[in-house]
């Protein structure tokens, strides 16, 4: 079975205080996306990524590649306005390319990540394409450890203390048979589409299944995380 991974990074580093966008900024002295892309060449050296960056940041990626010899093969297109119509993007290049037969595409997974989890690592990427296939649909997940409370609507403005073992922090890559994804993706946006799996599960097709994630696999939004990311992989070079 053939698959891909479609790398989404439009972010625009307004929450990092930079004209750098964060996918772009230095983690370990390399571009955050380097690392990205990496994880899933070095789990799945055959695997095709497409990464999706908004069309004005094309040109500066291929000037990083140049210049510090980024030679890991994947393929760039151009994303759109939101995260949902750049996975949408992702996914017309990838129907292209194999062909949108629909025999061919239910023999396509793809999964979709964050190009901002740089420390993905290579047991959860594993572990979601094989649950994938089984299932058609799986994403992985970390349960919440801090107490959590829920505003209720009272004048006052209270809140009251929920069941955390019933809540869990999702994470990427998801993983999805491509037509099941592809058709998905074709209706319109809305804003409850906050990930992939519940693009999914609005159309009734498909009922993706979760599978434990990693507490390493953080999604860098700001310079707090920027520093817990860099903090995490220098562990893992002592």
């Amino acid at each position: 079975m053939e698959e891909y991974v479609i790398i989404v990074a439009g972010g625009r580093g307004v929450r990092m205080g930079s004209d750098v966008p964060k996918q772009f900024m230095l983690l370990s002295g390399r571009p955050l996306l380097f690392h990205t892309i990496e994880a899933f060449y070095r789990c799945k050296p055959d695997i095709r990524t497409v990464l999706v960056l908004p069309d004005g940041q094309r040109n500066h990626w291929r000037s990083l590649c140049s210049r510090y010899g980024f030679t890991v093969p994947h393929l760039v297109v151009s994303g759109g306005e939101t995260r949902f119509h750049s996975v949408r993007c992702g996914l017309e290049f990838i129907e292209r390319e194999v062909g949108g037969r629909a025999e061919a595409l239910s023999g396509v997974f793809v999964g979709v990540h964050d190009g901002v989890r740089p420390l993905v690592d290579g047991g959860t990427i594993t572990s979601v394409y094989e649950r994938a296939r089984l299932k058609n649909g799986a994403y992985p997940a970390v349960p919440i450890t801090d107490s959590v409370r829920r505003f209720t609507d009272d004048a006052e403005g209270g809140s009251v203390t929920v069941d955390r073992t019933k809540y869990f922090l999702v994470q990427t890559p998801q993983v999805f048979r491509a037509d099941i994804l592809m058709e998905a993706y074709r209706q319109g946006y809305m804003p409850k589409f906050t990930d992939d799996v519940s693009v999914v599960e609005s159309t009734g097709v498909c009922k993706p299944v979760m599978v434990e994630g990693s507490r390493r696999n953080i999604k860098v939004t700001d310079r707090f995380d920027l520093v817990i990311a860099g903090a995490l992989m220098n562990m893992d070079l002592e």
